[in-house]
This record gives structure tokens, C-alpha cells and sequence, in this order.
């Protein structure tokens, strides 16, 4: 494994990190392909092998039993001081007017919970899910720098915004003398490459550590074009991601990278990702053993400018997706 520091921080995080959406009870969630905990830990016992310290998750997944899996799996497996814990606050926990949102109320009691399912004294990088329309950003920053002076938390991220607003949230801290974000959560792959206009270049210019989510487009990259999954079918929100007929000439790209090479399509995809200097690790889903190993396998590409203009020239521009 490969390891770097996370933006400008002195934290050091893998290469990867293990994404836990697919990690929860079904019934607490909305995904029908939720693996559950004995399915689950398999996966982060075989990411802890491979040398992933990174692990990702967030409140909402299967309505916060993915933290109380990855938890749970944490405890028995691994010394809690050498790993990075992040998850996430913003979306709905519950069905009252402030059982949402990034509010002052919301970030005090999400946090407290997040910890308590977690069963952890603190976590690493805790990130806003998504931008809150209906809260000013100084009272969401100024929330979140209390919760790293409380010592629950020890850095804040972002995830998928616009490059106004998260510069909006930065200034805003600087200002007032409260925490900045060091991380940025993008949707960022072959398949949708908007993030580079602006988000990640303002992440190079101030040194804010990228970690795409969905780096694989959620196995559009790996399966040929039209091949349906279990998760697919049914991943609702998966369906408002990627349906321009002009991404299936990228998807044929990658199969032939992957065939010249005589590897997994994935570790094309995510070679490519990672092919992006200001990239610190994708977050990668794992529910069959193969996710990880050719995840790590794919550490050791290096495509050539030739296989990056060939993945590359297909692409044209897309409508922002994710935000919501």
C-alpha cells in the first residue's frame, strides 16, 4: 500500500480508501443490495490486510448502521489510533424539522450520534454531505470548528458542491479564525470529468486532498455497456448519474486499455483517477473480494499519455450531477 498526507494536513491516509454505503441493514436503509454485518466484515478485514488505514462512511447509510458495522468490525480488528475514521453529516436522520441540514442543532446532535454508533471517542474527518441552502455558512463553520475544539473530531471535509460555495466556506472560516476543510469529497471519473473546471483546481491552488467518490461510476467502468446488477436495477439514485449515450464509447475505451493490458477494467478506471496529481484516494465500494485486489493492483499502473488521450477523447461535457 501506498500512503500520502491528506491535502496539507501532516495526516497520512492510504492510497485508498474503503467506502462502507454497502455496509448496513437493508431494512434501515433504502438499498436492497446492502450487505450485512457477517457479509460486511470480510471486506474491511481484507481492506485492514492490504494496508487500507482510510475508511469512509456516513450517518445516513442504512440509517447509521453502516458506522455501527464498521465500528464494531474496527474494535475487534485494528488499533483505532492507526486508522482514519471519516463519515459525514447533512442528510435526513429523522422525519422532525431538524433532523437534517448542517444547523448548529443538527452538527451537536449528529455528531454525538455519529460517535455513540461508532463507539468511538473522536473521528478523524468529519464532512458536510452536501451544501444546506437553508443554513448560513457561518453558522455551520463555526459549529464544526467547535466540534474540533471539543476534541469529537480532528478535521472537517466537504463533499459535492459548488466551487463558489466551498470557496464561500473557506473564507469564511479563514475570517472568523475557525477551522478550514482539508478535504474535498468530488463525483469524479471517466464518465464525468465537470470537476475539473473549477473544484479541482481550487483544491490544488489552496492544498485541499481530493477523494472522489464513485471513482468507478459505479461499475459502469468495469461491465460493458447496458449490463444491468442488483445494484443497478435498484440504486435510484445511481440512475440520475450516468445516462448520456455519449459515455458507452468511454466505456468501450476502457475495455480496451483493460484487454491491450490484460488486466480488470476497474484498475484502468481507477489508474486513470488516480493519473490526476491533486487526486489523495478514490473511494472505492467493495462487495465482492476482487473489488479490493484490483483495487490495490491498480496502485502499480502507470498509463501512458497515449492510453490517457485515447480514455479521454470521447468525453464531452456533461450536466452536473450529485449535488443534491
Amino acid at each position: 500500500m501506498k500512503y500520502v498526507r491528506l491535502g496539507n494536513t501532516g495526516l497520512q491516509v492510504s492510497k485508498l480508501s474503503l467506502g462502507c454505503m454497502s455496509y448496513g441493514v437493508s431494512d434501515k436503509g433504502t438499498h436492497s443490495w446492502t450487505l450485512d454485518e457477517a457479509a460486511s466484515r470480510p471486506f474491511i478485514e481484507q481492506s485492514l490486510e492490504a494496508g487500507i488505514n482510510f475508511f469512509d462512511t456516513a450517518n445516513v447509510y442504512s440509517a447509521g448502521s453502516s458506522e455501527e458495522i464498521l465500528g464494531r468490525a474496527i474494535a475487534d480488528m485494528a488499533d483505532r489510533e492507526d486508522l482514519v475514521v471519516a463519515t459525514k453529516v447533512c442528510g435526513q436522520m429523522r422525519k422532525t424539522r431538524n433532523g437534517s441540514g448542517l444547523s448548529r442543532k443538527a452538527i451537536m446532535n449528529e455528531v454525538d450520534a455519529s460517535l455513540k454508533r461508532l463507539d468511538m471517542d473522536y473521528i478523524d474527518l468529519y464532512q458536510i454531505h452536501r451544501w444546506d441552502h437553508r443554513t448560513p455558512i457561518d453558522e455551520t463553520m463555526q459549529a464544526l470548528d467547535d466540534v474540533v475544539r471539543s476534541g469529537k473530531v480532528r478535521y472537517i471535509g466537504a463533499s459535492s458542491m459548488y466551487a463558489w460555495q466551498f470557496s464561500k466556506a473557506q473564507y469564511t472560516a479563514e475570517l472568523n479564525g475557525w477551522t478550514k476543510f482539508v478535504s474535498m469529497q468530488p463525483h469524479y471519473n471517466l464518465l464525468n470529468r465537470e470537476e475539473e473546471r473549477e473544484m479541482l483546481p481550487l483544491c490544488a491552488d489552496q492544498g485541499v486532498g481530493v477523494i472522489p467518490w464513485s471513482p468507478m461510476a459505479r461499475g459502469m467502468l468495469t461491465r460493458d455497456w447496458g449490463t444491468e446488477t442488483d445494484r443497478s436495477e435498484t440504486d435510484e439514485f445511481g440512475k440520475t448519474l450516468y445516462t448520456d449515450a455519449s459515455d458507452r464509447a468511454i466505456v468501450d475505451r476502457v475495455k480496451e486499455v483493460a484487454a491491450a493490458r490484460g488486466v480488470p477494467r476497474a484498475q484502468i478506471a481507477l489508474a486513470w483517477v488516480m493519473n490526476n496529481p491533486t487526486v489523495t484516494a478514490p473511494i472505492i465500494g467493495a462487495t465482492k473480494p476482487h473489488h479490493i485486489s484490483d483495487a490495490v493492483d491498480s496502485l502499480d499502473i502507470t498509463l501512458t499519455d497515449e492510453e490517457v488521450s485515447l480514455l479521454e477523447e470521447p468525453y464531452v461535457p456533461h450536466n452536473i450531477v450529485g449535488f443534491a
